[in-house]
């Protein structure tokens, strides 16, 4: 039996509360999907060093890894060789073993390179010669994927220009899935539009603050648009009391909700906020938040940052504005009349294109020159 072979050299978290904890379960999950639907065997070797050292000795002897179409591999924010507990590794050899072993049998494999932060200093934390001893790793990483690796996966086209790798960049950002949408209510004519914020708000480069300040100026002459935030609660109660009263005094309406409330509370926007400044590192990021919104057939009001600009205008799935509030007020005000005509194109085609199954056909393509 044919088989495909995920490499995620660190233990899957049980609680994904984040995108770059979500993503390899998310990818996984469609993988196996696929692997049904074309009788293909897929084998997910993860977990601490020594569970892959050892799964990986049984597989070999079992003859499972002969029959291998190609390897997809995810990284993590810090590099692989240091994910086990302590950052120590028990078994430091074994993700050069499984590399070799795939080079020799000419098994073509693909990673996503998920970030390169530790290449800006304001935002690496690290000082002195901490900072410099974990560059170096992270650059010798950047060389072990280089030497064994046909395709590098990347968020955005944009962040390739970042990574000092020599092999094919292919853009692979998040992914939504079509359980994740619902029927939405139909609603009556109303003159007031349900805006949607959800994300943080102890930094600002978030933007949070930047919308209020677009959205009462849009609610000036007369009210289009009430917003809905949802944040956690402690970073709602760490924030400065005059904050809160511009929250209070737009008559924002704040929850701390996720799950089947947050679900539901979609069902109820019209559309929703991506308000992140622009910065060099924003261009090229593309937020789960934009593809949970879409799976959620919410229509975006995004900066332009290039990477979620590029995402939302090729099929014309929102609203892009500069990174200020006039620009952002116009785009508020547009937003609350042609919302319905926005999420007709995301319903058309967003789970065609950017469905966690659509990615994984996106690395088979990538990967193999011939088609199953």
């Amino acid at each position: 039996m044919k088989s495909v072979l995920l490499y995620y050299p660190f233990q899957l978290a049980e609680n994904a509360n984040s995108g770059s904890k979500l993503r390899p379960k998310k990818i996984y999950s469609a993988f196996k999907e696929w692997g049904q639907m074309n009788g293909i065997e897929i084998l997910l070797l993860s977990g601490h060093s020594t569970e892959r050292s050892i799964q990986f000795e049984k597989w070999m002897a079992e003859g499972k890894l002969d029959n291998l179409l190609f390897c997809y591999m995810e990284n993590q924010t810090i590099p692989f060789w240091l994910t086990d507990p302590g950052h120590i590794p028990k078994k430091p050899f074994i993700d050069s073993k499984v590399m070799k072993f795939l080079k020799k049998k000419n098994v073509p494999t693909g990673v996503f390179y998920r970030d390169v932060y530790w290449k800006f200093d304001e935002l690496y934390p690290l000082k002195g010669l901490k900072k410099s001893v974990m560059q170096s790793i992270y650059r010798l990483e950047e060389k072990f994927y280089e030497k064994y690796c046909k395709v590098i996966f990347l968020p955005s086209d944009a962040m390739g220009r970042y990574v000092n790798i020599s092999k094919e960049k292919v853009a692979l950002p998040p992914g939504g899935a079509a359980e994740e949408t619902h029927e939405r209510a139909a609603k009556k004519e109303q003159s007031v539009s349900n805006g949607l914020y959800v994300g943080g708000i102890n930094n600002e480069d978030y933007g949070l603050f930047l919308l209020l300040d677009a959205l009462k100026i849009a609610n000036k002459e007369e009210k289009v648009c009430d917003l809905t935030v949802v944040c956690r609660e402690d970073e709602y109660s760490k924030l400065p009391e005059d904050k809160k009263q511009r929250l209070s005094d737009l008559h924002v309406s704040v929850k701390h909700i996720s799950g089947k409330a947050l679900n539901e509370l979609y069902a109820e926007m019209d559309f929703a906020f991506i308000p992140r400044y622009k910065s060099t590192y924003n261009d090229f990021s593309v937020p789960v938040k934009l593809v949970e919104y879409l799976s959620n057939e919410l229509p975006v009001v995004a900066t332009n940052c290039e990477a979620q600009k590029d995402i939302i205008e090729t099929d014309q799935y929102g609203i892009i504005c500069d990174d200020n509030p006039v620009s952002m007020a116009e785009a508020i005000t547009q937003m609350s009349v042609e919302a319905n005509l926005y999420r007709s194109n995301i319903q058309a085609t967003f789970n065609a294109k950017h469905s966690w199954m659509a990615r994984v056909e996106k690395i088979k393509e990538s990967l193999l020159e011939e088609d199953l």
